[in-house]
């Protein structure tokens, strides 16, 4: 079936529970086991002493391990993403770090791509450069050849291990070219012989906008507090991918005890019903938003994936890797950050807030807010500047969100 249709039922009978047509909340820290047997077999499972034959099911032992809730949402965020596994946790910075640390350690190098989200670059340059990881930027316009040759010239091409990066960049709606980031993969591994993993932040389009896995990209990373969970009530995160590349990333999860919780879970299964619905929805009135944005006067520059202000390169890239733009927009002002706050201080029906995906419209300042702790200088050199507003658009009326963008203007 259809996604659509599937993320009503799938991963769940109603048998199992007095015939609830929902899955219920399981509310509970351990499982009984029905022998010493089957409680001995399943940690053999879950700490990876053995494997499951084709007749036998895992069965559920402890919720930091495995939990109902948890495994019904992560059946259905596979199938979202048609990834072999999926790992949710309880943020999305709990599922980025818990893969970074399950496959980094001290000595390796990192190269990551730019502008991504505050947090995830907090993370990177304090914790992992602290932590002994070696880090290295790269932006959407770096040429493989240009990155293979810093690496050469600074003699640490063999120690790559991970590829990070976000499509569309946060908050520049700046597209990173999947086929050139496989291209650049398959040239590290030529020349030092070395297994190289990508990593991707689809949190902005996917997974209805965007399917990174079909790029060889070897896992999908999300803030499902976003578009996933659409609703601003539940922070969460996950991780799709193949068996073995989860595996690492789920392993260190039961000992970092990052998993979402059963209500988390459960809430954010209820999320994945309407995903579709709302996700077509506020890219419809995104569309529509742009275009007003377009041909106001006082708009320098709007930044929203397959736009022709973009430039060439960049809807040459959105033709060949995206499905839709999303409901995200970027738009420069002029008068920098004053006149950006005049804006974002008269706004009625759109929240001025940090976040996005959600039902409602939610606009912020990323100079000063979510990427208040990059350097201002790199800041810059990436295109976040001070009169930047930063817009996730929802599900009201297209009419409404224009007319207090207008209103806005207008004080």
């Amino acid at each position: 079936m259809h996604y659509e249709s599937e993320m009503m039922s799938l991963g769940y009978n109603p048998e199992w529970s007095e015939g609830s047509v929902k899955p219920p909340i399981f509310l509970t820290s351990t499982f009984v086991f029905k022998t010493a047997e089957e409680g001995k077999r399943f940690f053999e499972i879950a700490y990876e002493k053995a494997k499951l034959n084709s007749e036998e099911k895992m069965g559920l032992i402890y919720s930091r391990i495995n939990n109902p809730n948890m495994e019904i949402l992560e059946e259905r965020l596979a199938f979202l993403e048609k990834s072999e596994d999926a790992a949710a946790f309880e943020s999305g910075m709990s599922a980025i770090s818990t893969t970074m640390l399950a496959y980094l350690k001290p000595g390796d190098v990192l190269l990551y791509g730019n502008p991504i989200y505050g947090g995830t670059h907090h993370f990177i340059t304090k914790f992992l450069k602290e932590f002994g990881v070696e880090i290295m930027p790269f932006s959407s316009s770096s040429k493989n050849d240009e990155i293979l040759s810093k690496l050469k010239n600074k003699s640490i091409g063999n120690k790559v291990k991970m590829i990070y990066f976000e499509t569309p960049a946060n908050p520049t709606n700046t597209l990173f070219d999947l086929e050139s980031i496989k291209d650049l993969k398959q040239s590290l591994f030529k020349l030092y012989k070395k297994e190289v993993i990508s990593v991707i932040d689809n949190t902005y389009l996917g997974p209805i906008w965007q399917k990174p896995l079909l790029f060889n990209v070897d896992l999908v990373c999300y803030s499902a507090t976003k578009f996933l969970n659409g609703h601003s009530d539940v922070i969460a995160g996950c991780v799709m991918g193949s068996k073995k590349a989860v595996s690492p990333v789920k392993t260190l999860r039961t000992f970092l005890g990052g998993m979402i919780a059963p209500y988390t879970a459960w809430l954010l299964t209820r999320s994945l019903e309407t995903l579709s619905l709302r996700m077509k929805k506020q890219e419809e009135n995104a569309k529509k938003v742009v275009s007003y944005l377009l041909e106001h006067s006082s708009v320098k520059k709007v930044l929203y994936p397959g736009i022709k202000s973009m430039g060439k390169s960049q809807t040459e890239i959105y033709k060949r890797q995206c499905l839709g733009s999303g409901a995200l927009i970027s738009f420069e002002v002029g008068g920098g950050e004053q006149s950006a706050f005049k804006i974002l201080n008269n706004l009625k029906m759109i929240k001025l807030a940090v976040s996005l995906g959600s039902n409602e419209s939610l606009a912020q300042h990323p100079f000063s807010m979510t990427h208040s702790d990059v350097p201002n200088k790199i800041k810059k050199s990436i295109g976040i500047n001070e009169g930047l507003i930063r817009l996730s658009v929802g599900i009201e009326n297209y009419e409404d969100i224009i007319n207090d963008l207008k209103q806005a203007f207008n004080k």
